[in-house]
């Protein structure tokens, strides 16, 4: 079934024609006017109440769908989640930076939407995945401690502005032992520094960086705080990758961001997939509330190596790939067909897939003529025969329960 999505129209995203997410939208919806002015940000697929989908043969909202056709979500997911598409598959096209945030885990997600929730307003965990479309870059996960600890001794700047106490500490310890007793006492100094003192502390670093040479600039990330200082002059965000880990992924590359992982998405397109909800702890780069204790109190301060935080998915078959991250909320597959048809495998839970690239036709009863921006939602224990036009190829990602 052939489903109308929604966009949303947040300050980040990518303007008009430059966001993949309204080049997909004019694509599976020639009849739209895409505004050149306006930004494309997020293409939301599922059930989730803020941006809900919508069957468009039938006129009837997915989630009521499901509701009268108990089928479609299948024993194994309707055991374990309800009568529910317990992910959200979305299209993201990032102009400027989201902002510094973390997701809590399931209990403290509950505990956090019963204290506070206006706030906090559902009861969820969100671990995501993010698989890059075109060139990504994020902030993910804390350094390892010898890279901050080359920074706080090469940014004068920086150190001074932190707890004298706390700096000394992380400077003096080595990576045996638990990194997080000397990390977290200096990365709570930075959040909670007075505004002023971080307004000017970036004003004066940035102007002492851009007398330096260019090798100087890149090795002390000054094109990216200078970046993220144009976008958020006087955020203490615009320090948070001297801490973090600057991340640039290549199409097809992913990250899974797991339970109280600091990140920050910094530009460009991807497919993400998470857990049905929209609990966020933010902390810096955004106009948005702000929960400083609570993101301090709850991060992963663990020191990640860049390979360690690519998450690579498993080969089905010559066609498809899956990421499967260790929740059962979701999964994501890519497949890619060319030439003959392609019987996508039978699993036992409910899919959304969204055509990526290439046309043709998907059949599970009656075809449908399918484009880059054709989403569709398939029943549980259903198989989608996929056939590209001819000369054509058909790319999909299709997102599904990991039960």
């Amino acid at each position: 079934m052939e489903l109308q999505c929604k966009v949303q129209n947040y300050d980040w995203g990518k303007l008009g024609l430059e966001s993949t997410v309204a080049q997909l939208l004019s694509s599976a919806h020639p009849d739209i006017q895409i505004d050149p002015t306006k930004p494309y940000a997020e293409l939301w697929m599922g059930t989730h109440p803020n941006g809900p989908s919508l069957i468009i043969e039938r006129g009837v909202l997915l989630s009521d769908y499901i509701k009268d056709n108990l089928d479609a979500i299948g024993p194994a997911v309707k055991r374990k989640f309800g009568v529910a598409v317990p992910f959200l598959l979305k299209i993201l096209s990032i102009r400027k930076a989201l902002s510094v945030q973390a997701h809590p885990k399931k209990e403290h997600a509950e505990e956090l939407h019963r204290q506070f929730p206006d706030m906090y307003k559902d009861p969820n965990h969100k671990p995501e995945l993010a698989i890059a479309l075109t060139p990504f870059e994020a902030l993910c996960g804390f350094r390892p401690l010898a890279q901050i600890q080359g920074y706080l001794q090469k940014l004068p700047e920086l150190a001074e502005m932190l707890n004298r106490q706390c700096v000394d500490s992380l400077l003096g310890h080595r990576e045996q032992g638990d990194s997080g007793l000397v990390l977290k006492p200096v990365f709570h100094s930075l959040m909670t520094c007075d505004k002023a003192v971080v307004a000017r502390t970036l004003v004066v670093l940035l102007d002492r960086l851009d007398k330096e040479d260019e090798s100087t600039q890149v090795s002390l990330l000054y094109p990216l705080v200078k970046r993220l200082h144009a976008d958020f002059p006087g955020d203490v965000g615009c320090l948070s990758p001297y801490f973090m880990n600057y991340m640039q992924l290549q199409p097809g590359q992913a990250i899974f961001l797991k339970p109280n992982l600091p990140h920050a998405y910094l530009s460009g397109d991807c497919v993400e997939c998470m857990a049905c909800s929209d609990n966020v702890v933010r902390a810096g780069l955004t106009p948005k509330h702000i929960d400083v204790p609570t993101l301090v109190d709850m991060l992963d301060y663990s020191s990640y190596a860049l390979d360690q935080l690519l998450f690579n998915p498993q080969l089905e078959d010559a066609n498809s790939c899956v990421w499967r991250p260790p929740v059962p909320d979701f999964a994501v597959v890519k497949i890619r067909v060319e030439g003959d048809s392609y019987n996508t495998a039978n699993r036992s839970s409910p899919s959304l897939i969204i055509i990526t690239a290439g046309t043709g036709s998907v059949c599970d009863t009656e075809p449908i003529q399918v484009r880059p921006g054709t989403v569709v939602f398939l029943k549980a224990s259903r198989q989608l025969t996929i056939t590209p036009a001819e000369g054509q190829h058909i790319e999909l990602y299709q997102a599904i329960c990991n039960v």
